[in-house]
C-alpha cells in the first residue's frame, strides 16, 4: 500500500480521558472499504456499543461509493469491531463503571490492507480538566517558540 491511509478523531482526546486503548478490525462490505481507501470517512461523532456480548460502532460516517450503482452501503449503520473474547471481556467489565463509554480515536488501512480502528474506553472530562489540557498546551507552545530563537 503506498497510500497511508489515518483518519482520527482529534475532538475525543479534548472530551475524554483514555483509560485503555484497544485495536479491532471493522467487518465491512466491499464498497465501504473503497470509501475507506478514498480517505471518505469519518468518525467524530461515532460510539461504541455493546449488543448480546458483540462490540458494535455506531454513527461511524462512511462515504458511499461513487462506483458502485445501485449495490451501495448505508452510510451510518452498525458496524461489527473484531476482537478477541477476552479483550471483550474486558471491555464490558469496564462499561459497567457509570460514566465510561468507548470512543474511536483512529481509522486507519494496516500493512495487509485490513480496517483497523484503535478504540478507547474513555471518561468524559469535566471544564476544569479541559481548562487545564489547554493550559498545558499553550505552555508548550511557549517553550518551543522560546527554544526555537536560541
Amino acid at each position: 500500500m503506498s497510500i497511508k491511509i489515518e483518519i482520527k478523531n482529534k475532538r475525543a482526546k479534548f472530551e475524554f480521558e483514555f483509560l485503555e486503548t484497544f485495536t479491532a478490525g471493522i467487518q465491512l462490505f466491499g464498497t465501504e472499504i473503497k470509501s475507506i481507501r478514498n480517505n471518505k470517512a469519518s468518525i467524530a461523532e461515532s460510539y461504541g456499543v455493546m449488543v448480546k456480548n458483540e462490540l458494535f460502532i455506531r454513527n461511524m460516517y462512511i462515504a458511499d461509493y461513487e462506483n458502485a450503482g445501485h449495490f451501495n452501503h448505508d452510510s451510518k449503520r452498525d458496524r461489527k469491531l473484531l476482537l478477541n473474547k477476552i479483550e471483550i471481556s474486558k471491555i464490558h467489565k469496564k462499561l459497567k463503571n457509570k460514566g465510561l463509554t468507548i470512543v474511536p480515536v483512529r481509522l486507519y488501512i494496516s500493512e495487509k490492507g485490513w480496517a483497523k480502528i484503535n478504540i478507547a474506553v474513555a471518561k468524559g472530562k469535566k471544564i476544569h480538566d479541559k481548562r487545564e489540557d489547554l493550559k498545558t498546551k499553550d505552555v508548550k507552545r511557549e517553550i518551543e517558540r522560546k527554544l526555537k530563537n536560541y
